[in-house]
């Protein structure tokens, strides 16, 4: 027997009360959160009747036996990351809950247009930081944010990627806060990475919970690693016919090793490491048991600094000496290109609504979180009053490291970042702390709600191509608003149900 609840639109979803309801879906708690699964009320949203129906319908300790299948699958496929410093040991298997979270394809539309928005903007302005840098002469950006960039490479002035693109792989991460809206977090242009979780999730879930996708037509993720081959293609050298593609690694203990190897093994492409590449009659050359082959394209997953000794920093072990000198006579193309930092800075970030209107002469469809610079005087003496209700990050770091959570920190905490923020002011900005939205996961053996934030790839070559959904991100600890797998985060599949009709 199953008892039907009646939603408010009319849809009915149902509990099977001989189970007595074990994953407590009748008593879930949205807490005053957004919730991606369930409304204020408790009733499942539009596009998530049919996952609550299945999830009801499952006998006392099923999901449970489902995710440890997962998990299992997991350490199999060694899916794994690193994380610097760990006491338990460096290389873990990726976190990941079983249970969904769902985008509606006509949302996601509108998502996907503000993506390709800001990131036409973002191209323009790293474009003219290293030519004429219009922006600033026309007093729309601060010189001053330039000269102190931290991603501004001088030695690339006046040098122009191929195809006119810099900012070939960009992940964007996104929030909702409490009034529904979806926020531009941050963006990552430099060697964003995740992207090879978002389709191991999709198969892991395929392998482990198939009865889910029953019936429901969900937008592939599978496609990436061609959709990035072809861009990587489309933007080697001119003259080039069939290009050589391969993607240069750090090395085993970086953090994102395993998507190194992922996405040169699905592109059929050469993993690569410095060493392994070297400069000879002005071109770049990979050495292979046949001899020297030519290379026309690196996907690079190494900083700036480290990609050659002769003109950046002098102790890399990491790059290849004169790789540089063949970038700037167009002989190789390096992705994403060298300098796509200065526009992933955090203080950065508050001006892309104002880059957007400049270069597009449109206005942003996709806001920014409100956000205070703390370079600015008026704005850093509002920062430092209100400190206790505001987020502060460092303008360059990632991962989650350096962000200090006002209302969660304690006086001592803030006392150090006032410190932090007067002496460095132009390294700081601030924002207010919002209610992530969050979305039911896997909790012992109940659903419990835990915020989540989702991180679109977003590839520019020919078009621009997003693949759909991206990687929601999950902070497994209650209450917890750090969502990076580096801080004890984890993830879930991400589906965007294609409209019916």
């Amino acid at each position: 027997m199953h008892v039907q609840r009646m939603s408010m639109d009319g849809i009915e979803y149902r509990v099977d009360p001989s189970n007595h309801d074990p994953l407590g879906i009748t008593s879930y708690q949205t807490n005053g959160f957004f919730d991606e699964m369930f409304d204020e009320r408790g009733d499942a949203r539009h596009a998530a009747k049919f996952l609550v129906n299945k999830l009801a319908g499952l006998a006392a300790g099923e999901l449970q036996l489902r995710q440890k299948a997962a998990d299992h699958e997991l350490l199999n496929m060694g899916i794994t990351f690193n994380v610097y410093g760990h006491a338990a040991g460096t290389e873990k298997v990726w976190p990941f809950d079983l249970i969904p979270r769902i985008i509606e394809e006509q949302e996601w539309l509108a998502i996907e247009a503000g993506l390709k928005q800001r990131i036409r903007a973002l191209n323009m302005f790293i474009d003219d930081m290293y030519h004429e840098q219009r922006i600033v002469k026309d007093g729309v950006f601060p010189e001053y944010m330039v000269q102190s960039s931290k991603g501004y490479l001088h030695q690339i002035q006046g040098m122009n990627p191929p195809k006119g693109i810099w900012c070939h792989i960009t992940g964007t991460d996104l929030v909702r806060g409490s009034d529904g809206q979806v926020y531009v977090l941050e963006d990552n242009l430099r060697c964003p990475s995740g992207v090879s979780y978002v389709i191991e999730n999709r198969e892991v879930m395929k392998r482990t919970f198939p009865q889910l996708f029953d019936g429901q037509s969900i937008l592939p993720v599978e496609t990436y690693p061609e959709q990035l081959l072809k861009m990587l293609q489309y933007v080697a050298p001119e003259g080039v016919k069939d290009p050589t593609v391969v993607v240069l690694t750090p090395g085993i203990y970086n953090s994102a090793y395993f998507e190194h190897c992922f996405l040169a093994q699905q592109m059929g492409a050469e993993l690569v490491q410095g060493s392994d590449l070297l400069v000879h009659d002005g071109y770049v050359h990979m050495r292979t048991t046949k001899g020297l082959k030519r290379v026309d394209v690196i996907y690079r997953r190494i900083d700036d600094a480290f990609l050659d000794p002769d003109c950046l920093r002098a102790d890399s072990t990491l790059g290849v000496r004169g790789l540089m000198e063949v970038y700037r006579k167009g002989r190789v193309a390096l992705v994403n290109a060298p300098g796509t930092g200065v526009a992933d800075d955090k203080a950065v970030y508050a001006y892309v609504p104002k880059m957007i209107r400049y270069y597009l002469g449109e206005e942003i469809s996709l806001p920014n979180v409100p956000t205070y610079l703390c370079a600015d005087d008026e704005e850093r003496e509002y920062v430092l009053d209100n400190i206790q209700d505001l987020v502060i990050k460092p303008a360059n770091e990632s991962g989650g490291y350096g962000i200090m959570l006002g209302p969660k920190a304690t006086k001592e905490q803030h006392d150090q970042y006032r410190e932090l923020i007067r002496s460095n002011p132009r390294n700081y900005v601030a924002q207010p702390m919002l209610a992530l939205s969050t979305v039911p996961t896997l909790c012992g053996d109940r659903l419990d709600g835990r915020h989540v934030d989702l991180r679109p790839y977003i590839l520019y070559g020919e078009d621009i191509y997003i693949v759909p959904g991206g990687l929601t991100r999950v902070a497994l600890v209650k209450g917890s608003l750090v969502v990076n797998s580096s801080q004890g985060g984890g993830s879930k599949d991400t589906w965007v149900l294609r409209s019916k009709g």
